[in-house]
């Protein structure tokens, strides 16, 4: 991970909220001859007596799920748009160009439920992807048995401790208050990754130049 200290979030709850924002995440291990595994799913995210966990379901007998029942060491990343920041928008632009992007990167230890938490988890996925619309045909309580029994054969759920937890916030903390602000309207003239990292920059300007309007 790209480890500065002025690209690090320090409030707990904006990285919660980020990673809520941003479920899909990237998951990752290695099965038992040292190769690597990954898949990408969606995670709710929770946090229970100080703990961090991330809970979802995948694809049984995959290579990811069968590396992950023999070593549940596992890396979740999660990614938020990102967006290419020009130098020539520095007061000094005789410099390198460069990426802002924000990013999570949780450790943790995974493990597997039985039919019973599947029910729940896909009750809860379903629902929350409907924006909890009961008489939607396609949340898990509408399906009919025929149809859902055979899926869920094929699928585990699992829930995620973590561990440990880092980020990058790279919003060009480290540039000086005219190109800050310069990289701002460059980018909300853009697309909408870019309106979004320079949302995030502008949230930010008040606490990186406290001193000046």
């Amino acid at each position: 991970m790209y480890n500065l200290p002025h690209f690090k979030e320090k409030n707990h709850q904006e990285v919660i909220q980020f990673m809520k924002d941003h479920p899909f995440i990237f998951l990752t291990g290695v099965d038992s001859e040292n190769k690597p595994v990954a898949t990408q799913v969606p995670v709710f995210i929770d946090e229970r007596d100080g703990k961090l966990y991330l809970s979802g379901h995948m694809m049984r007998n995959t290579d990811h799920h069968k590396a992950f029942e023999i070593n549940p060491a596992i890396l979740a990343v999660f990614n938020g748009p990102h967006v290419y920041v020009s130098a020539t928008w520095y007061d000094n632009p005789h410099q390198a160009s460069t990426w802002n992007y924000m990013s999570v990167h949780a450790k943790g230890q995974i493990s597997f439920g039985g039919k019973e938490e599947l029910i729940t988890a896909l009750k809860r996925l379903t629902l929350h992807y409907e924006n909890n619309n009961t008489a939607s045909t396609t949340v898990f309580d509408n399906l009919p048995d025929e149809y859902r029994e055979p899926l869920m054969k094929a699928i585990v759920p699992f829930e995620i401790e973590v561990t440990a937890a880092d980020n990058v916030f790279k919003l060009s903390q480290n540039r000086d208050e005219k190109s800050y602000d310069n990289i701002i309207a460059q980018l909300e003239k853009q697309d909408e990754a870019a309106k979004y990292i320079a949302g995030q920059m502008r949230a930010r300007r008040s606490q990186l130049f406290k001193d000046k309007p």
